[in-house]
């Protein structure tokens, strides 16, 4: 029984070597990807040849010798050397198999050799005698003069044997499911990023699993060294990866607070990091553009899914992360569509609206509506300020160290958050400024004559306006008066439209008055809107009828432009005319406006 028991010892022990060999491959950031995805045989049922140690298959799985014993280090420089194969994406079916498969050896014993990973066994001799280049390049120089001898043993599977195999077609299907080069780049830049935090003294120790940091986590550290556009936004945000909270608060995915300055990432959800890439870029651009801000009165859910749809089609073009395998909301039809314009086509179909999900949940909005009595900000900053003010630098550095690729619609609305919006005054006077050209004026004597006091015997003519020209120079303005319109409104609307019609010489203005009944004040100086006009009413609101009113008007022109003040709170209205509306801020219309909507402060 003693020798049993010893040789169960000796395999007890080589079994422990290698589970330890093992967990130093997964443990090291270039090589956890290539070994998450591959499979490990180590049985009786392994292929590899008595004379090897371990070899592999273009489908992933590595085959390991069951009884041979090497030390932990030895086996995490075999297996490394097999799965560096499918990195390299080694496995070419137009190449002599014997010359190329010792090429590609070669190779991989230089690179892992540069790398200073594990301990080649004691059969491997030094790599003085392996020439340089790449592998074709001595794919080709061992066509021509053949395979050196003392080159033969740096394969893993042995001494005149090859270490890779292609597999059978009963296991074909097997084959291309998995990117092992994008297994292997991810790989590259989790070692880059691991080596970086060492120098710098964050990390003690080289390896993705001794970092400590969740995915959410990598990904965050990842915005603020490697994508500047988001990385101020990135800083200023905290990470919330409690699953109790999540829970309480209905996040199935994430979401974000803005005003509290933070994003909430579940965990249960399973992100990886390029897929927490994804969702924590998708929430900050929520954020640096923001679209809680600029909802305007619309239905708060289905203009957050109107900015899911935007910002998901800008990440998936510029391949920032993976999408999550939860399913976002992605749309590649809507592509060049601002949230505007996906907005006015979700609420063609409410029903259907109401069933989409954010990532918060279906029905449920990805952006919180919760103000925080401090942001944690300087002094004096604004938070709509701050965050504007970090997405427009960010974008600056970015373009300046070529980080990449972006959308040009993604683009244009960064830089159209540096300009100051304009006020709804300019924009209603620049609609004026296209209705109402400057009239004509001619010189005349037929009027009573300018004189100067130098010369008051020598008469001049008067300028004066040109025969019909304030003839149809008019418009309608069809008021709300419904108790639900503010009164400070009504003046400030009908204080700027007076101004105005008086600066664009505006002989009358027809006004009427209307609720849940029509009011027709006829034809009104510009002088008296806002002087002497008593608004009545102040019942529902039914805005149709004053339209028609005008519409069927014998003495109001037929191409003479209407300006609805309302806030909202109507019906549907049908209007074939040139119009405008004037509406208090956060108020939205029921339906797709077709005319200008200038929002009053």
């Amino acid at each position: 029984m003693a020798p049993k028991r010893r040789k169960a010892e000796k395999d007890d022990i080589a079994t422990q070597n290698y589970l330890k060999g093992m967990e130093t491959l997964r443990q090291h950031p270039l090589f956890a990807p290539l070994v998450a995805h591959a499979n490990f045989i180590r049985s009786e049922r392994s292929s590899c040849p008595e004379t090897g140690w371990a070899v592999i298959t273009d489908g992933g799985t590595v085959h390991v010798h069951p009884t041979r014993r090497l030390e932990p280090q030895e086996w995490s420089y075999v297996l490394a050397h097999c799965l560096l194969h499918l990195g390299f994406d080694h496995f070419k079916k137009d190449k002599q198999r014997w010359e190329w498969n010792m090429a590609c050896d070669c190779f991989v014993t230089r690179f892992l050799a540069m790398l200073k990973f594990g301990r080649s066994p004691q059969e491997f001799e030094g790599i003085a005698d392996i020439p340089g280049g790449t592998e074709d390049r001595l794919y080709q120089q061992f066509c021509e003069q053949g395979v050196p001898e003392s080159l033969r043993c740096y394969s893993t599977s042995g001494n005149q044997s090859h270490d890779m195999f292609f597999v059978g077609k009963e296991d074909r299907d097997l084959v291309h499911r998995i990117d092992w080069q994008a297994c292997f780049g991810k790989g590259l830049q989790a070692a880059v990023r691991s080596a970086v935090n060492v120098a710098a003294g964050y990390d003690k120790t080289l390896g993705a699993a001794n970092d400590g940091m969740s995915p959410a986590q990598r990904a965050r550290a990842w915005f603020l060294s490697s994508f500047p556009l988001l990385g101020a936004l990135a800083a200023t945000f905290e990470i919330v990866e409690d699953p109790i909270i999540c829970q309480r608060l209905h996040i199935s995915v994430a979401a974000i607070d803005e005003y509290s300055q933070e994003i909430f990432m579940n965990p249960a959800a399973g992100l990886d990091e390029y897929e927490c890439r994804f969702v924590m870029a998708h929430e900050l651009l929520h954020a640096g553009l923001r679209h809680q801000g600029r909802c305007q009165g619309r239905d708060f859910f289905l203009w957050n899914v109107a900015c899911d749809f935007v910002v998901n089609g800008w990440l998936v073009e510029m391949g920032l992360g993976t999408l999550p395998k939860v399913g976002v909301l992605y749309d590649p039809d809507l592509k060049g569509e601002s949230a505007e314009s996906v907005y006015d086509q979700i609420v063609t179909d409410l029903r259907r609206g109401r069933k989409l999900a954010t990532l918060c949940g279906v029905g449920l909005p990805d952006i919180f509506m919760r103000r925080a009595v401090k942001a944690n900000l300087p002094d004096g900053v604004d938070l709509d300020e701050w965050y504007r003010r970090s997405l427009v630098q960010g974008l600056s550095y970015h373009e300046e160290q070529g980080r990449g690729y972006l959308p040009a619609g993604l683009v244009e609305e960064i830089r159209a958050l540096s300009q100051p919006p304009i006020p709804w005054d300019v924009q209603l006077a620049e609609w004026f400024d296209g209705h109402f050209a400057p009239i004509e004026k001619i010189r005349t004597f037929a009027r009573p004559s300018r004189r100067q006091s130098s010369t008051p015997d020598i008469p001049r003519p008067r300028w004066f306006p040109a025969k019909g020209a304030e003839d149809g120079r008019t418009f309608g303005v069809v008021l709300d008066t419904s108790g639900s319109m503010d009164r400070s409104v009504l003046a400030h609307a009908l204080g700027a439209i007076a101004s105005y019609s008086i600066a664009r010489d505006v002989p009358a203005v027809r006004v009427v008055f209307c609720d849940a009944a029509v009011y027709d004040q006829g034809y009104v100086n510009p002088e008296a809107i806002a002087d002497r006009v008593q608004v009545k009413g102040r019942g529902g609101t039914i805005l149709q009828p004053a339209i028609h009113l005008l519409d069927r008007a014998e003495d109001f022109p037929k191409d003479g432009p209407l300006l609805i003040i309302t806030d909202g709170f109507c019906d549907r209205l049908t209007i074939r005319r040139e119009h405008a509306f004037l509406m208090p801020i956060g108020h939205h219309l029921p339906f797709v406006p077709k005319g200008p909507v200038f929002r009053i402060k």
